[in-house]
């Protein structure tokens, strides 16, 4: 339990030390609340590739630190300036944002101008500062606007999302960030029309949280491109017509006969495997769209013909989060939820927080994909 004191409280979170070292529980001091920000008492958090991206290295997340971007909870104690969420209500965390900038103005928060540093590499506040100290030496914070790898957190309330008391923590923790840029991808960025042809390459959390989004659309054949069977099977359960294991195959090849030489109206890359982005532009047919989820290390090239894509007008789409802005996104994914059709309870696995390590080594080698932390306090 935590110890409050007049600098903060005591947390159980796990640590980062450098890049690529395991998650280590640790004690550490939460400062209180800013104005703008709320405490919140963490039920449950996903772990989603950008966390393990951020622990490799892969990420440039200052270190040592505290991850994850994926928490539900709820309110212990709110900032001065913090008025539309009461201290005792359950929330998603989600990314933050500046809230001042063009895109923030016009509703598009994940094109913040900040966001970057905000979300991904600040490690921080945005005037630098943390809000988890060791023994008065900085932990890094405030990854997304949160660091949910921990049993309590500051997170910006900009970032937080009232949600429901009936709906299971591990179903909403995800809603954040995977399945939340997944379900978008499909159904606000691709937004194929009824009839369409369309893929999805990669069939982890996001991935299968497009099959899901394109479920809800007039897409009449869905593909599935992963190298893990039993991934493909749960597609195959979650709307996919068709998989294919790129494992050892010619994807382009079949991508062809499957549609008949047509090709494909649209792509969703998950992977963020610069094969499969290359892959998902070659199947598309002429006017097709592939929308870019997928991140692989920073600063790798993908290419393709430019005089194709041009002679058969094809599109290629960048997407941060879906375009959603969690505000008016997550309720939605709630109730679709509540009506059935967003199973997501079908993509969690549920592990204790203190087993977080088992957790990431599931997730690495496909054995789960959509790992969910519970946080129980001793």
């Amino acid at each position: 339990m935590p110890i409050d004191t007049p600098a903060g409280r005591t947390t159980r979170a796990a640590v980062v030390a450098q890049s690529g070292a395991p998650f280590v529980l640790q004690d550490l001091t939460l400062a209180p609340p800013r104005e703008d920000e709320v405490i919140v008492r963490l039920e449950a958090c996903g772990m989603c590739h950008a966390d393990l991206s951020a622990q490799s290295g892969a990420i440039p997340f200052p270190l040592p630190g505290v991850l994850g971007h994926e928490g539900v909870g709820r309110v212990v104690e709110r900032g001065a300036a913090v008025s539309d969420v009461a201290v005792g209500q359950r929330v998603v965390i989600s990314f933050t944002s500046c809230g001042r900038c063009p895109a923030c103005l016009n509703a598009r928060p994940s094109y913040c101008v900040q966001w970057p540093v905000l979300n991904l590499v600040g490690g921080g506040r945005s005037d630098g500062s943390c809000s988890l100290s060791d023994h008065a030496r900085p932990i890094r914070s405030h990854f997304f606007g949160q660091s949910s790898f921990s049993h309590y957190v500051a997170a910006s309330a900009r970032a937080v999302v009232a949600v429901p008391d009936d709906v299971p923590a591990s179903v909403l923790a995800p809603l954040g960030c995977g399945v939340q840029t997944g379900v978008y991808s499909a159904t606000d960025v691709l937004r194929p029309r009824n009839g369409d042809r369309v893929a999805v390459f990669g069939a982890g959390a996001v991935g299968l949280s497009a099959l899901m989004g394109l479920a809800l659309t007039g897409a009449s054949q869905v593909v599935a491109v992963d190298m893990h069977d039993g991934r493909l099977d749960l597609a195959r359960e979650l709307g996919a017509t068709d998989v294919i294991n790129a494992r050892g195959c010619d994807v382009g090849a079949e991508l062809a006969q499957l549609t008949g030489n047509a090709g494909l109206d649209g792509a969703i890359e998950t992977s963020g495997n610069r094969g499969a982005l290359e892959a998902a532009i070659a199947g598309l047919a002429a006017g097709g769209t592939c929308v870019v989820v997928g991140v692989p290390a920073m600063g790798e090239r993908a290419s393709f013909d430019v005089v194709d894509v041009v002679a058969r007008g094809l599109r290629i789409v960048g997407t941060n989060q879906g375009d959603a802005n969690p505000r008016t996104a997550i309720p939605r994914l709630v109730e679709l939820y509540r009506q059935g059709r967003l199973p997501i309870g079908k993509l969690v696995t549920a592990f204790a927080f203190e087993d977080i390590n088992t957790a990431r080594d599931a997730s690495l080698d496909g054995r789960v994909v959509k790992p969910v932390l519970t946080m129980v306090d001793a």
